[in-house]
């Protein structure tokens, strides 16, 4: 055989070999069993579905501090007091916690914030109630706020702060501090006057929220008001004729183009004017003295008490002098009259200021 046939049949051979060989694979990934490969494949491509969660309803009864509450409304069967049904509808909570929803404003009818405790309900109205903070708060050192409901809000109002704005001047007022107030509870809701105090004078107001309520106290202001009572130091030590320390002012008064109110004996110079008054305490320099309003005039008090020689403390533009109150002295502290639409009495106190007593005290020391 010559030698170029051995070297074709050995090619052959070595190809056939070669062919025959198994070729060396990569390790690969096994991504399903061999069981149902096909099966787990198809499952592991499929897009995810979402399972359905059976909807689970709140308890009635929420535990306290939940987070999740918002508001609650709760109806009224049948006619009772605010404080009683919340206590009968809010089980899982104290008194203590109601009350604090009642003080904080997070209590309200018809959008109207409640506070009083002792408020009557009506079948059939809707209590709401606020579980975060309160929806509307007043915040503001000269005003603070004693009394509301959906028709009347008492204040106490600051001296230096002015009830309503004037012709020249047109500052922040009691009024317009009450009506950004409203509109923060309802965009809708105004405020009404119901009467003043002097700017230098602090103490009780009432305001109404409806004109129909602001018409009524006003028209019926002699009947409704039970009481106006006021405490102020005025200059000198005040003595009456029988030594009791009570005493009444008569007069009739007037006021100038120029707003000095003038008094006169004579009843055809202005209006009827009554105050009457109780000495608390005095020295040779001051008298602490309670008094009370028959008839309610633009500066009543300190013009009758100037005319009868013991102006007010501080009463610069009716004979006073200027004192260390860096104020006038004069207080509305006690304010009781008939609601309007309820019916009821109400009855609201603030105590006299330190400062009042202090300077009678202080003065009494010197002595």
């Amino acid at each position: 055989m010559s030698k170029a046939c051995e070297d074709t049949k050995l090619k052959s051979y070595l190809c056939a070999k070669y062919i025959q060989m198994p070729k060396s694979q990569p390790k690969r990934k096994v991504f399903f069993s061999a069981a149902k490969p096909a099966d787990a494949y198809k499952a592991k491509n499929q897009p995810r579905v979402k399972k359905e969660v059976p909807e689970i309803k709140a308890p009635k009864a929420q535990p306290k501090n939940s987070k999740r509450r918002a508001v609650s409304a709760l109806i009224v069967q049948e006619p009772m007091e605010l404080m009683d049904f919340l206590v009968a509808q809010l089980k899982d909570q104290s008194r203590t916690t109601i009350k604090s929803l009642l003080s904080h404003q997070q209590v309200s009818i018809r959008k109207q914030v409640i506070r009083q405790y002792n408020y009557q309900l009506k079948a059939g109205e809707e209590v709401n109630i606020h579980w975060g903070k309160g929806k509307t708060t007043l915040k503001d050192p000269q005003l603070k706020i004693v009394f509301e409901d959906q028709y009347l809000i008492v204040v106490e109002k600051a001296a230096g702060l002015l009830s309503i704005a004037t012709q020249k001047e047109r500052i922040r007022t009691a009024y317009s501090i009450l009506s950004e107030y409203v509109k923060l509870q309802h965009p809708g809701n105004k405020i009404f006057v119901v009467h003043r105090l002097d700017r230098e004078t602090s103490g009780l107001m009432l305001f109404a929220k409806d004109p129909d309520v602001q018409y009524e106290m006003q028209n019926n202001w002699k009947y409704a008001v039970s009481q106006r009572r006021y405490t102020a130091v005025v200059e000198g030590k005040l003595e009456t004729g029988d030594g009791s320390g009570i005493g009444s002012i008569k007069s009739y008064l007037w006021e100038s183009k120029a707003l000095i109110v003038y008094s006169s004996q004579n009843p055809e110079d202005g209006q009827e004017s009554i105050t009457h008054y109780k000495v608390l305490k005095s020295n040779n320099d001051y008298t602490l003295v309670e008094l009370e309003l028959e008839t309610g005039r633009k500066n009543q008090i300190r013009v009758q008490m100037n005319s009868i020689g013991y102006p007010l403390v501080g009463d610069l533009k009716y004979g006073g002098h200027v004192s260390t109150l860096k104020r006038l002295a004069l207080h509305a502290n006690v304010l009781s009259f008939i609601h309007p639409v309820t019916g009821e009495e109400l009855n609201f106190e603030t105590p006299v200021p330190s400062t009042f007593q202090a300077l009678v005290e202080k003065s009494t020391t010197k002595e």
